[in-house]
């Protein structure tokens, strides 16, 4: 008999009569009675049962009848944050979110309130589809994540917070970039570089960086700014030389007459500043 029958059968053994019928498969005859006369830790058990039987939803609901009828037990607590989890397995993240937000409100000191704290950031997290989407979910992701390995440096869950939260930066990158391809495949190269500006400035590090870089080489050889597009070129070069991106970097502007060098006086010589010479600005 495998671990998860065994843990069933032993909150069936504890849950007694009162929800024998469930733990038989009566379930509807067991979920529709009246629970007020149960005791908090039958009701919990109640929950953790449905969990484990494949039940999510309706191990949620259990888990709230716990808060609701006996808001003052230990258990109430330990019940909320159970909700929090039960409705996130059944994906139903808004919910999740609300139960996760609920616990941090109530018992921020909490031993469990790092793991509030990550479930609110999964429920932003795992609705996060591709760049495509709109980048609001992708930021709020993000801001969450960091609340855990910044607040909870400590807990269990902050390695996996910060390696999520670099994923949801990428994200957000490539967001910003895809905006900025379109805007350069029409001509607009200013407003494409205003995206390109802001991977470049404030996703440093990100896998979308070098592109970024070579497509202000680009933006700002259309328009003519040679000395712009040379900074970013240098800077492209400094940090990303064996890049494809780089190399194409270098054929475009050598076939300009141009090569690679910190020209420009403008926002590109300030990142070249900060990041290749390390000058505080």
């Amino acid at each position: 008999m495998s671990g998860r029958s065994l843990k069933v059968l032993r909150v069936c053994a504890v849950l007694g009569l009162g929800f024998l019928a469930a733990c038989g498969g009566s379930q509807d005859v067991a979920r529709t009675q009246p629970l007020d006369g149960f005791s908090a830790e039958e009701i919990y058990l109640r929950g953790e049962f449905e969990l484990e039987s494949g039940d999510p939803e309706e191990a949620a609901r259990f888990f709230g009848e716990v808060e609701r009828l006996y808001p003052f037990s230990e258990l109430a607590k330990r019940a909320l944050i159970m909700q929090a989890f039960a409705y996130y397995e059944d994906r139903d993240y808004e919910a999740s979110q609300a139960a996760a937000q609920r616990f941090l409100d109530f018992y921020p000191a909490d031993e469990d309130a790092a793991y509030a704290q990550y479930l609110l950031a999964l429920g932003y997290y795992d609705r996060i589809d591709d760049v495509g989407r709109d980048a609001g979910l992708a930021f709020q992701a993000a801001q969450a994540l960091r609340g855990v390995f910044e607040i909870y440096p400590e807990s269990p869950y902050a390695r996996s917070a910060r390696l999520k939260f670099d994923l949801a930066f990428d994200h957000l990158a490539g967001k910003e970039m895809e905006v900025g391809r379109y805007y350069l495949k029409r001509g607009h190269y200013t407003a494409s570089i205003n995206r390109f500006r802001v991977v470049v400035e404030s996703f440093q590090g990100t896998t979308h960086t070098p592109e970024a870089l070579y497509r202000l080489i680009e933006a700002y050889l259309a328009l003519g700014l040679d000395a712009e597009a040379q900074t970013a070129g240098a800077i492209l070069g400094f940090n990303y030389q064996a890049s494809a991106w780089y190399q194409d970097g270098f054929v475009l502007l050598t076939g300009r007459g141009l090569r690679p060098s910190a020209e420009s006086r403008g926002w590109l010589n300030d990142v070249w500043r900060q990041v290749i010479r390390g000058e505080w600005l």
